[in-house]
């Protein structure tokens, strides 16, 4: 009977803990159900339980079943600082302790010099397998428990792919037997499903009219049927994820290949935003895989902006209302149906600067956010404003971005949440602090 009960008080605790097995989460949702976390952080501050030396890279963490998965890369001298190692490095998740890592050369000759160091990509985990992406277009895909590699693909070798100016950050998308990956190569291959066990190609998609971008593949249902989603620099395209065949496509142009930001579905609602570009609404037919453009920005200004001009943050639809980061660091909100400026504010961001931004996780009624100066905040965000609750210090921002910033640098690797700790890296460590309600 003892045991009956204690078992029973256990059970609340362990229905709500959660693994971040991919980026933005399980289903790539930027959600995170956990209970029992902070609603205000301590006045004193939060304190890492661990901290573990990493090199640079801009790739979030992912958590899967004790252990941690994160990238990042060496540069082999400090004469040449293209090229270096590239390498997954595994850590368990309650001490930190590195567990195994698996490296291989990478040159970032042709990516811009000043956001070039380090993989973008957050490690997908899928069971016993960890699938992770170099800014060159290397996919290695690696048992999860001992880091040995079970197939790899070099996307430059193997299908001609010319790397996007910022590197590739299209992290792979698990869906059944198929890894799902942004290839960008030639012969119709800008997106390329290959069988996850074993690397070989399933089907191949999209012309190669144009770079691949920057946008992970991302799945809904709508339609009666499952769609991926792929956004690219000419058009924000629906594919059957069985067979690679198009659906429906919504023709869109991203200057400077700037797709980024996660499309962003609620209900029949599906959202896709630029830096340059601003906002397009798309409104999903719910008897067919079909869509129709509901209301498009009409700003193609970084500064000069009608809507919300995101970079290097997704935006979250709540209700009837978008909240995003535009530009140059303003927090706006607008009108889900009509793309109409409700409100905005600097107050998160703390910074009018170019690229200032910040990752928004949904939690309950309110959100966790963290900016790019490192803090991390829990705030409310409604039509009426933005109401912040609690701030409090991360992580050092270290990643020297060539903007005038007030720091000096930014932190731009989205952290993972998961077991009531957020997981977060920088180009010098990855730490692991609680967030559980003490």
């Amino acid at each position: 009977m003892r045991l009956h009960s204690a078992l029973c008080l256990l059970l609340p605790l362990a229905a709500t803990a959660e693994d971040w097995p991919e980026w933005r989460g399980k289903g790539r949702t930027g959600v995170w159900n956990e209970t029992g976390v902070y609603d205000t952080f301590p006045a004193a501050g939060l304190k890492a339980e661990w901290r573990t030396p990493l090199r640079a890279g801009y790739a979030g963490p992912s958590v899967s079943n004790g252990r941690i998965y994160v990238t990042d890369f060496a540069p082999a001298s400090q004469t040449d600082k293209r090229k270096g190692t590239e390498r997954v490095v595994c850590l368990d998740e309650k001490t930190g302790r590195v567990i195994w890592t698996h490296e291989w050369e990478a040159d970032y000759t042709g990516l811009m010099g000043t956001y070039a160091i380090g993989p973008r990509a957050t490690p997908t985990v899928d069971g016993n397998r960890v699938y992770a992406l170099g800014a060159k277009g290397a996919l290695v895909a690696l048992d999860a428990t001992t880091g040995k590699p079970v197939w790899k693909k070099d996307f430059v070798v193997d299908y001609k792919t010319n790397v996007p100016t910022w590197g590739m950050t299209g992290a792979p998308l698990v869906d059944g037997d198929r890894l799902i990956a942004l290839v960008g190569g030639e012969n119709g291959a800008k997106v390329v499903a290959f069988d996850k066990n074993t690397g070989k190609e399933i089907w191949r998609a999209l012309p190669s009219d144009s770079e691949p971008g920057y946008c992970p593949p991302f799945m809904i249902e709508a339609g009666g049927v499952k769609q991926l989603i792929v956004w690219h620099p000419t058009a924000v395209a629906s594919l059957n994820p069985v067979t690679g065949k198009v659906y429906w496509e919504q023709p869109y142009k991203a200057h400077a290949g700037m797709t980024i930001a996660t499309p962003v579905r609620s209900g029949l609602m599906l959202l896709v935003t630029s830096f340059y570009n601003g906002s397009m609404m798309m409104e999903l037919d719910p008897a067919e895989p079909a869509a129709k453009t509901l209301w498009k920005g009409k700003s193609d200004s970084e500064i000069n902006t009608d809507g919300l001009h995101t970079v290097v943050n997704t935006p979250v639809i709540d209700g009837d209302y978008i909240y995003g980061i535009c530009s140059y660091g303003q927090l706006r909100c607008l009108n889900a149906k009509t793309g109409e400026r409700v409100w905005e504010t600097l107050d998160l961001t703390q910074e009018k600067a170019r690229w200032s931004s910040g990752f928004i996780v949904r939690h309950g009624d309110h959100y966790y956010i963290n900016n790019d100066r490192g803090d991390l905040i829990i705030a409310k965000l409604s039509p009426k404003g933005y109401q912040e609750i609690s701030r409090t210090k991360l992580i050092k921002a270290t990643s020297a971005v060539g903007v005038r910033r007030e720091f000096g640098a930014v932190q731009w690797s989205h952290p993972a949440y998961a077991n009531r700790h957020i997981v977060a890296r920088n180009d010098e460590e990855i730490i692991r602090v609680s967030l559980e309600k003490r």
